[in-house]
């Protein structure tokens, strides 16, 4: 899953016709980058049969920590000045333990299957906003939220001999990563984009780093070296570009892309492993994307109601 950093932080607005130029190169480098995580999510999975999950994860967050060096060579090192480093180091272990239960899964179930259910983490993320937050939360987006969760399940179909255990773990992933948007949310009136994706690359890599003498397994093969190279490009150059969306694009227009993974790993799925959703799987994730995308669209209304 990919890393989604805070709303960047822009202290003046352009005018709405270079806003809208700024917001299709935007959507532009988002497409692109959401295609790179796609292909590290398969290579990842390809890299399981011979890989612990957590080796696999720590040359993702590798890859991120390499993107987060060319950023610091060029934005400088102010960007690690944190005004709350405690939420941002507790939000890089909860990219850590997200990326490893969703790795852990995937090597057993579906890419397209798992990355469905795991766009069940905006709905969570509405339940921490209320909960935790005190966020207004309306009938029509718990409505929302309860249908997203009935699409979840059509997907993982429990008791039908379709489900299989670790699909539970994605759910797992999913509600950590709606705990690092929630610490988004509280992270982006004090610290910058390049700061929050700075501090969870780092983290991650740092805690990961802790374990990984005891799971390490040197690369066997070409084959191995080609794919953990891949992995690690395809996870920083993804980075870059979503970074960069975020910082020229407004926030509201590049969230629904977010879905576009749910073709790219159906895509992939088909061409690395030959798996095809069934029809329910297909009913299954266009109620998860539709109710995902009324809850963006009832979100885009409360924030202009702030306005």
């Amino acid at each position: 899953m990919p890393l989604q950093p805070a709303t960047p932080i822009r202290h003046a607005e352009p005018d709405p016709a270079a806003q809208n130029a700024q917001n299709v190169k935007g959507i532009g480098l988002m497409l692109m980058g959401f295609f790179l995580f796609a292909s590290g999510d398969v290579q990842a999975k390809l890299l399981t049969d011979t890989f612990h999950p957590l080796q696999i994860v720590w040359l993702r967050s590798a890859g991120l920590t390499l993107g987060v060096i060319v950023l610091l060579a060029w934005r400088g090192t102010h960007i690690l000045r944190a005004h709350r480093p405690g939420p941002q180091i507790v939000r890089g272990l909860a990219a850590a333990g997200s990326a490893f239960l969703f790795v852990t899964a995937v090597k057993h179930v579906p890419l397209a299957s798992a990355v469905a259910v795991s766009f069940v983490a905006p709905f969570m993320l509405t339940i921490a906003g209320a909960v935790l937050l005190r966020e207004p939360v309306g009938p029509r987006r718990w409505a929302a939220v309860v249908v997203g969760f009935v699409g979840m399940l059509i997907v993982i179909r429990p008791g039908l001999g379709v489900f299989h255990p670790a699909i539970l773990l994605v759910v797992a992933a999913a509600g950590l990563f709606a705990a690092r948007q929630v610490l988004s949310r509280l992270l982006s009136g004090t610290d910058s984009i390049e700061t929050t994706v700075a501090y969870t690359a780092l983290t991650a890599t740092g805690v990961l780093s802790i374990a990984l003498p005891f799971v390490w397994i040197a690369p066997p093969d070409a084959r191995s070296w080609a794919l953990i190279v891949g992995l690690s490009l395809t996870a920083a150059l993804g980075e870059i570009l979503v970074i960069r969306a975020l910082d020229m694009a407004q926030a509201v227009v590049l969230a629904p892309l977010h879905y576009s993974l749910i073709l790219w790993g159906t895509i992939y799925g088909f061409i690395a492993f030959g798996d095809l959703p069934d029809h329910w799987t297909i009913v299954g994730c266009a109620i998860i994307i539709a109710s995902g995308l009324y809850t963006l669209h009832r979100e885009r209304l409360r924030m202009k109601g702030r306005a």
